[in-house]
C-alpha cells in the first residue's frame, strides 16, 4: 500500500540551486528536469524518434517516470549531440599532436568493493580497470563512450580520474599539478593528468540504463542514507509480521532467514520425498547424488524422482493455477541478540496461511515468462508463468510495499530508492537465492543468484529483505554514490544508431556481448518487469535459438556496431574492446566484424593469471583468457582518396602509418618479447584486410611485400620499426640479453608451419624435428584435415642434399666469400638439414605450394557431398583466388559444404565470407 512521504519537506531538492545544463541557467534541479522532462514528453509524440534501433518496449509514462532528462533517457537520448558541443567548446586549445601506444591493464583488478559490490549485474569490469584504458588514452576534458555500458562503469571510471585519491590506489603518483606518474625501469614517467573526463553510457537494456544512471548522477547523500533508513524502518514496522516467529518459550522472534524444500514423489512406492530431508548428508555437510526413499527405501535419484505440484486459485491472475510443491523445513531467526535455528512450527504454518490470504494493492508484476534461452528450467521444473512466480509471497508483499512507499519522493531520491531496492531484489529476494553445500568441516552457504541464467532453486532460501538491505547493500551504495561528484550521460538504445555526429568522440571503451554467453534481454526481463519498460531485442547481439540468431546475425549485429562506433569516433584515436569468451569462433566473429568495419587492430594482450602479466596473443586457441583489443580509426578515411591510387605505394602508406600505432616493446616477467603485430607476416594480414576492406585485389605478393618491407623499414629480431621507432627499440634491447619468443599452439596447419620457422631458425635433420614437434602438437582440430610432418617439411621448407654450395642459412659460422668452396666433406656435416628458404627461393616454393592448395580447392568446388575434414591452408588459397577472380558466388558454395565452426574459427576465411556475402547483397539490391 502506498502511504505518505518519510520526508518532512518533499521538495528539498527544487531549494537548491541555481544550477546549469548546457549554457542554460535553471532556479534548481527540480526546473531543469521539468523543463527537459517537456521537451521529451512532446519528442515521444514523433513517430520517427519511436523508429530510432533499440526503442525499448513500454509507455510514454514509463519511460518519463524513470528518465531524468537530458543526462538520462530511458529511451534514445536527443541531447547527445548537445552535450558533445558543449564539452568540446569547454576544452582548453593545445598544439599537443595527440599520440597513443596500444594499451593493455589488468582486466582481473579490483572485482569487489566500492560500485562493483554495489549492485549486481551480469558482466561488470571493474572501474578501476578501465580507469587504467582512460588514463593512458586521454586528457582531462575528452569525451568517451561505452555502446555496451551495462551498469555505467566506464561513467564511473572517467569522472574517478579527477580523484587523486583513487587514482593513487591505483599505484600512480599524483603531484601538485595533477601530473600522473607511474614507476617505472627508467624512472618515473608521466603517464597522463589528473581530471574528469566526460562519459556517454548507452545500453540497449532500461535496467542497465537506469543502474548507470544511478551510479553516475550526484545526490545528497547524508539524505539519501537518512531516507532509506526512514524507508526501511517504517515499511519494516508496518510489516513487522511477516517476519515474526515464536521461540521455544512463546515469545516473539525477528525471522533472518527461511530454507523451503522442493517435494517429490517416489516413482517406486508414492511416498512424498522432501528433498532437504532426504538428500542431504547432514554429517559431511554434502549434497547426495543417489538417497534413499523414507517410504520404501527405494534407492533413488533427483532424475528419477517424479515432481508434486498443487493447485489454487491465485486471486492476482483470476484463475486456478499449478505450481511446484515447496515447504519450509528450517527458520533462522534472532532472539534477544542471538541467532538461533528451527524447524517450523503452527506459528509458523498460520502465518503463511495468512500471508497466501493477504491481498496487495500495490503493484507486482504479472507479466507471462517470455520463452527464451534461460526460461525453460523454471517454466518446466516449476511452473513459473509470470514473474512473480519467482517470489515467495512474503517477499512479494514487501518488495511491492517499498516501491509503493517511494512514489511520492523528488524524482532524484525516489530513483536512488529505487536503485537500492534493485540492488538486493534480483541477487538476494527470489527462489534463486539459494543453500549450497560445501562438504565436511564447512558450513552450508547461503547464496544470492547465481548470475547468467534463471531457474528454480530446489532449496530456495527467503531471506529478511529488511535486513539484507539495510546490512548488505545501504552501507556500500551510500559509499559509492559519496565518490559521484559529476553528472554523466546514460543513453537507453541500440549501439548500432547512436545520435552523434561522425568524428566527435576522443575514446571508447566496450565489453560487448559476446556470443551465446550471456542472454541480457532474459535475464532483465524480471527487473524490467517491475520497471514496465522493456528491452527491444531485435538489435541484441547475441547469439540466440529462441531469438533464431545464429553466430553470422551475432557477427552482422556486432560489425553494424563497431561500424557506428568507427563513425563517431574521431579519426587517430583508439577503441578499446574487452573479450572473454572461450570460443575461437566467437573471438573470430569480433575481431572480423571489427576490421570490416574499418577498424585497424594494433595489439590483442592477454592477462596470464598464473603469472600475473601480460603475454602477447599469437593464435585464436588463446582465448580461455581474458583478452584486450587495442583498435585504432585512421587518420585518413583512406590512405589515398584516389581509388585509382590504390596501388603498392598505398601499401607502403598504410604500412608506415600502422607501424606508428604499434607498441614498441613488450615486457613478460621483465624479459623483452616479440611483437607479433611487427611480424612481416601479421603485418601484410593487415594489407590484405584493408585492401579487402576497399574492394580492391592486393597489389603484390607475401614474398614481393617482404622485400619491400625490408628495403624501406628497419628489422629488429624479426620484427619492423621505422627509422625513428627503431632508436626506442635498440636502448630497450641493450638491457637484455635475448628478446624471448613466444610459444605457439601446433594445432593447425599454419601453427605447425609456425612453429617449423622458428624451430628451423637452426637447421635440423627430419629426426632431430620429429621428436620436438610431437610433443608440442597440442592436439590437430577436428574438422581439419592433419597433415604429416614430412608433408609440412617438402611444401614449405628446403633440405639441402649435400650435393650444391652450402646455403647460408645452413652454417652462419662461414663467411659469405667461403660459400661453394667447400669440401665434399664439409658438406656431408650439413646434408639431409631442413631449412628456411630464403625469399627467391621461398617464391618458387610458395608457387608449387599454391598449386597444391588450389588443386585441393578445385575438388571442394565439385564435391556434392559436406567436407567433414577440409584442408583449412587450401580453403583460404581457394577463397582468396575466388576473391582476386571476383567470383564471389564460390566462396559462398563452399562455405556451405564445410562445417560452421571450420568457417567460424578462422579469421581469414571469415573475413573473405563476410565481403562476399555483403558485396553479392549489394549487387542485388542494385539489381532490385
Amino acid at each position: 500500500m502506498q502511504q505518505d512521504s518519510l520526508l518532512d519537506d518533499e521538495k528539498i531538492e527544487s531549494s537548491k540551486g541555481p544550477v546549469e545544463c548546457l549554457g542554460q541557467t535553471f532556479a534548481n534541479e527540480e526546473a531543469r528536469r521539468e523543463h527537459y522532462t517537456k521537451l521529451l514528453r512532446e519528442k515521444l509524440k514523433d513517430p520517427e524518434f519511436r523508429k530510432i534501433e533499440g526503442f525499448p518496449i513500454g509507455t510514454d509514462e514509463a519511460i518519463l517516470g524513470l528518465s531524468d532528462p537530458p543526462y538520462y533517457t530511458a529511451c534514445p537520448n536527443p541531447w547527445l549531440n548537445d552535450f558533445v558541443e558543449y564539452w568540446e567548446s569547454q576544452k582548453e586549445n593545445s598544439d599537443e599532436e595527440y599520440h597513443r601506444e596500444p594499451f593493455a591493464a589488468d582486466v582481473s583488478e579490483g572485482r569487489s568493493g566500492l560500485f562493483y559490490d554495489a549492485h549486481s549485474y551480469h558482466t561488470k569490469v571493474p572501474h578501476k580497470a578501465i580507469m587504467r584504458y582512460i588514463l593512458h588514452f586521454t586528457k582531462p576534458g575528452d569525451i568517451l563512450m561505452d555502446s555496451f555500458c551495462g551498469t555505467g562503469m566506464t561513467g564511473v571510471a572517467a569522472q574517478l580520474c579527477g580523484n587523486k585519491k583513487v587514482i593513487e590506489e591505483l599505484g600512480y603518483q599524483v603531484d601538485a599539478n595533477g601530473n600522473i606518474y607511474q614507476n617505472e625501469e627508467s624512472g618515473k614517467v608521466k603517464i597522463s593528468e589528473l581530471g574528469v573526463r566526460y562519459a556517454i553510457n548507452n545500453d540497449l537494456s532500461p535496467a542497465a540504463s537506469f543502474i548507470a544512471h544511478n551510479y553516475n548522477f550526484p545526490l545528497d547523500v547524508n539524505e539519501f542514507h537518512l531516507e532509506a533508513t526512514k524507508l526501511l524502518d517504517q515499511t519494516e514496522k508496518e510489516l513487522n509480521w511477516l517476519y515474526t516467529t515464536e521461540h521455544e518459550n512463546g515469545e516473539k522472534a525477528l525471522i533472518n532467514y527461511i530454507i523451503w524444500s522442493d517435494v517429490f514423489e517416489c516413482n517406486e512406492c508414492g511416498s512424498e520425498v522432501n528433498f532437504y530431508n532426504t538428500a542431504i548428508d547432514f554429517e559431511n555437510n554434502k549434497l547426495l547424488e543417489s538417497f534413499s526413499c523414507p517410504g520404501c527405501a527405494a534407492k533413488l535419484t533427483k532424475k528419477t524422482l517424479g515432481r508434486l505440484y498443487y493447485q489454487n486459485m491465485d486471486t492476482d491472475l483470476n484463475k486456478v493455477v499449478k505450481r511446484a510443491k515447496q515447504v519450509p523445513v528450517l527458520i533462522n531467526y534472532t532472539y534477544q541478540g542471538k541467532r538461533f535455528e528451527k524447524s517450523p512450527t503452527t506459528f509458523d504454518f498460520e502465518t503463511i496461511n495468512k500471508i497466501n490470504n493477504y491481498l496487495i494493492n500495490s503493484y507486482i508484476p504479472i507479466n507471462e515468462l517470455i520463452d527464451g534461452y534461460n526460461t525453460k528450467q523454471p517454466k518446466t521444473s516449476h511452473g513459473i508463468e509470470v514473474i512473480k512466480d519467482f517470489y515467495t509471497k512474503r517477499n512479494l508483499i514487501v518488495l511491492s510495499t517499498l516501491r509503493a512507499n517511494i512514489q511520492n519522493k523528488p524524482k532524484r531520491l525516489k530513483s536512488a530508492l529505487s536503485f537500492l531496492i534493485n540492488s538486493y531484489d534480483l541477487t538476494h529476494s527470489t527462489i534463486m537465492s539459494r543453500l549450497i553445500f560445501k562438504g565436511k568441516g564447512k558450513k552450508p552457504v547461503l547464496t544470492g543468484y547465481q548470475s547468467g541464467t534463471l531457474y528454480a532453486s530446489s532449496l530456495p532460501v527467503e531471506k529478511n529483505i529488511f535486513n539484507g538491505i539495510r546490512k548488505q547493500k545501504l552501507p556500500i551504495i551510500t559509499s559509492s554514490l559519496n565518490e559521484v561528484t559529476n553528472k554523466q550521460l546514460v543513453n537507453t538504445g541500440s549501439a548500432s544508431q547512436l545520435s552523434l555526429a561522425s568524428n566527435s568522440l576522443d575514446y571508447i571503451f566496450i565489453d560487448p556481448p559476446f556470443g551465446s554467453n550471456i542472454m541480457y534481454s532474459e535475464l532483465n526481463y524480471i527487473s524490467e518487469s517491475w520497471m514496465k519498460l522493456f528491452t527491444n531485442n531485435q538489435k541484441e547481439a547475441i547469439e540466440n535459438k529462441v531469438q533464431n540468431k545464429t553466430l553470422d546475425d551475432y557477427r552482422g549485429l556486432m560489425f553494424s556496431c563497431f561500424k557506428e562506433a568507427y563513425r563517431v569516433l574521431k579519426p587517430g584515436r583508439w577503441i578499446t574492446i574487452e573479450f572473454s569468451n572461450t570460443k575461437a569462433s566467437v573471438w573470430n566473429s569480433i575481431q572480423s566484424a571489427l576490421t570490416e568495419a574499418g577498424f585497424i587492430v594494433a595489439n590483442v594482450s592477454a592477462l596470464d593469471k598464473k603469472q600475473g602479466s601480460f603475454k602477447a596473443v599469437t593464435t585464436t586457441t588463446a582465448v580461455k583468457q581474458d583478452l584486450v583489443i587495442s583498435a585504432y580509426k585512421s587518420t585518413n578515411e583512406r590512405i589515398h582518396t584516389n581509388q585509382s591510387q590504390l596501388g603498392q605505394e598505398t601499401v607502403w602508406n598504410f604500412i608506415g602509418s600502422h607501424l606508428k600505432y604499434l607498441p614498441l616493446s613488450k615486457t613478460q616477467n621483465e624479459e623483452l618479447i616479440k611483437i607479433p603485430e611487427r611480424d612481416p607476416r601479421i603485418l601484410f594480414d593487415q594489407v590484405v584486410s584493408y585492401f579487402i576492406r576497399e574492394n580492391r585485389q592486393v597489389p603484390m605478393s607475401s614474398q614481393e611485400f617482404q622485400v619491400g618491407l625490408a628495403e624501406r623499414f628497419v628489422e629488429r629480431d624479426g620484427m619492423y620499426f621505422t627509422p625513428e621507432q627503431v632508436v626506442f627499440y635498440d636502448q630497450e634491447r641493450a638491457k637484455r640479453a635475448q628478446v624471448k619468443q613466444l610459444s605457439i599452439f601446433v594445432d593447425d596447419e599454419a601453427s605447425a608451419i609456425e612453429w617449423l620457422r622458428q624451430i628451423l631458425e637452426e637447421p635440423k635433420t627430419y629426426s632431430e624435428i620429429h621428436p620436438l614437434f610431437i610433443n608440442e602438437l597440442s592436439g590437430w582440430k577436428k574438422h581439419e584435415i592433419q597433415l604429416e610432418l614430412s608433408t609440412l617439411l617438402e611444401q614449405n621448407f628446403i633440405k639441402y642434399d649435400g650435393l650444391d654450395d652450402i646455403p647460408k642459412q645452413l652454417s652462419k659460422e662461414l663467411m659469405a666469400d667461403e660459400i661453394g668452396n667447400n669440401s665434399l666433406g664439409d658438406k656431408s656435416i650439413y646434408k639431409n638439414k631442413w631449412y628456411i628458404p630464403n625469399l627467391d627461393e621461398e617464391k618458387d616454393l610458395v608457387k608449387l605450394r599454391l598449386k597444391n592448395l588450389l588443386r585441393d580447392f578445385e575438388q571442394y568446388i565439385t564435391e556434392k557431398k559436406k567436407l567433414k575434414q577440409p584442408r583449412i591452408e587450401a580453403l583460404r588459397a581457394g577463397f582468396k583466388n575466388c576473391w582476386e577472380q571476383q567470383n564471389y558466388q564460390t566462396i559462398l558454395d563452399v562455405a556451405s559444404k564445410i562445417p560452421s565452426n571450420v568457417l567460424q574459427e578462422d579469421e581469414k576465411l571469415v573475413m573473405f565470407y563476410d565481403n562476399a556475402t555483403t558485396l553479392l547483397s549489394d549487387d542485388i539490391d542494385e539489381w532490385d
